[in-house]
């Protein structure tokens, strides 16, 4: 779909501003009600009369259906927009057969590596490897992949090719652009282009999140939501009016301001009374006790 440049400034306009998150009509699928836990398995979406999922969510974490586990929250948020939403929680990522047990989304997958960046929950600073993962039943480590975005994303393309991916969580938006990655000692590219998803959110992105399913709902695909506000999106060609900046030319040599030095306190009164024109008093020495404490 082509926008032409009045739709664009529109949109433009519409942008300028964020959506209210309850502001558009809930999703039809709200007639089901709301399930006492999101469905993991296609024995719970029966129960619940679901015949699909509208939205998928895959996750590194185990789904506890708490604040503290993030993925709930949101599959709570998009179910309070009326939304089907199923969570499959740290899946077999040795082949794409786990990422088929909830059917095909109607709108996307949703693909985020937990509560933590996934090399960060497996590795220590030192590379060695932990010994227990605080997000997943009984402090089990080894349940997740590392580069958890990247891995569950190419399972859900392979599972369902066509379907679209979103990506999110902390570990998609601190490597959203081109990053220096402490456990490769290499810069790697984003990990949108690595994981083959369609669109990154990043930040607190639930308002992103509601929008952009609503839109996609309505027919919208999702290349022509570029101007959505805390996403990321690759695309082929520069889009008109835009201008592209060359990184390695953003910082110019200039002169360097001198650093303080935080030792330097004798100095400081005597900087102060040329800056300000005031005289500033020395503070009064007085003597300090040293009490040693008891072993």
């Amino acid at each position: 779909m082509s926008l032409t440049s009045s739709q664009r400034d529109r949109k433009l306009k519409q942008t300028d501003s964020p959506p209210k998150l309850y502001a558009q009509p809930k999703y039809w699928a709200e007639c089901f009600g709301t399930a006492p836990y999101l469905p993991m398995s296609r024995e719970e979406m029966d129960a619940l009369g679901w015949d699909s999922c509208d939205i998928i969510i895959v996750t590194a974490d185990a789904y506890v259906d708490h604040p503290s586990f993030g993925m709930a929250v949101v599959g709570r948020v998009l179910e309070a927009q009326g939304y089907r939403v199923g969570i499959i929680s740290q899946p077999n990522w040795s082949g794409a057969e786990a990422f088929k047990a909830l059917g095909q989304p109607n709108l996307f997958f949703g693909v985020t590596a937990g509560n933590m960046d996934s090399l960060i929950n497996r590795f220590t600073a030192d590379l060695r490897k932990r010994s227990d993962d605080a997000y997943t039943p009984g402090g089990v480590a080894g349940k997740r992949p590392d580069r958890s975005v990247i891995v569950y994303s190419q399972r859900c393309r392979e599972a369902y090719y066509d379907t679209p991916i979103v990506i999110g969580g902390i570990e998609a938006s601190l490597r959203r652009i081109a990053q220096y990655d402490y456990w490769s000692d290499a810069v790697r590219r984003s990990v949108l282009i690595d994981s083959n998803a369609d669109i990154l959110l990043f930040g607190n992105s639930e308002r992103a999140l509601v929008e952009l399913a609503h839109r996609v709902a309505g027919g919208e695909s999702i290349a022509d939501l570029w101007q959505l506000r805390g996403t990321a999106i690759v695309k082929k060609e520069l889009p008109a009016n835009w201008t592209e900046i060359d990184s390695t030319r953003i910082d110019w040599p200039a002169k360097i301001d001198q650093i303080p030095n935080p030792y330097d306190f004798h100095n400081k009164p005597a900087q102060q009374r040329q800056d300000t024109g005031t005289e500033v008093k020395e503070p009064a020495l007085s003597a300090v006790r040293i009490i040693p404490l008891p072993l």
